[in-house]
């Protein structure tokens, strides 16, 4: 077993207090909206759906074929700066690429008015070797998919979560 890190960084034009809400306070309601191709539900088993303790299980749709679904745990809501930690559960990638992984997100402002999603996932790997630059490709992109569908749908209502 191997611990990694994969780090990523996503620039948005739509400001930090509104992704922030859309995004990690209302998501478990957004995202199945915006993303209803991949995404058919989030189900809150646990806690408020938006601080620490609580327990989402994101089911997939067919589109996804490696898995089914993925359950977290919040581990760190700190809304003032914007930024959440949470642990992975049970499905996606974990037992079959990663023995374990965690996920940070942190929003920062830009001085444009936009900003910058910065992520960082650490993992231990199954084996004896770090995962593939392939395989740390297609867990970040699943990863930042979301935080990129929920800027998409702000940069369309500029209104929404205002």
């Amino acid at each position: 077993m191997v611990s990694g890190t994969i780090v990523g960084e996503f620039p948005s034009a739509v400001s930090v207090d509104r992704l922030w809400k859309a995004t990690f306070c209302d998501g478990h309601n957004l995202i199945p909206k915006i993303l209803s191709v991949i995404i058919s539900s989030i189900d809150i088993l646990e806690g408020d759906g938006a601080g620490v303790g609580t327990v989402k299980k994101f089911n997939f749709t067919d589109a996804i074929k490696d898995c089914s679904y993925v359950k977290d745990r919040v581990e760190v809501m700190d809304h003032e700066n914007h930024t959440v930690k949470y642990s992975i559960l049970e499905g996606g990638a974990l037992g079959v690429k990663v023995k374990s992984y965690g996920v940070e997100v942190c929003l920062a402002s830009t001085s444009e008015g936009g900003s910058l999603a910065k992520m960082k996932i650490e993992y231990e790997s199954m084996g004896e070797s770090l995962l593939s630059e392939e395989d740390a490709t297609e867990l970040q992109q699943g990863i930042f998919a979301m935080v990129k569908a929920v800027d998409a749908h702000l940069v369309e209502n500029p209104t929404a979560y205002a």
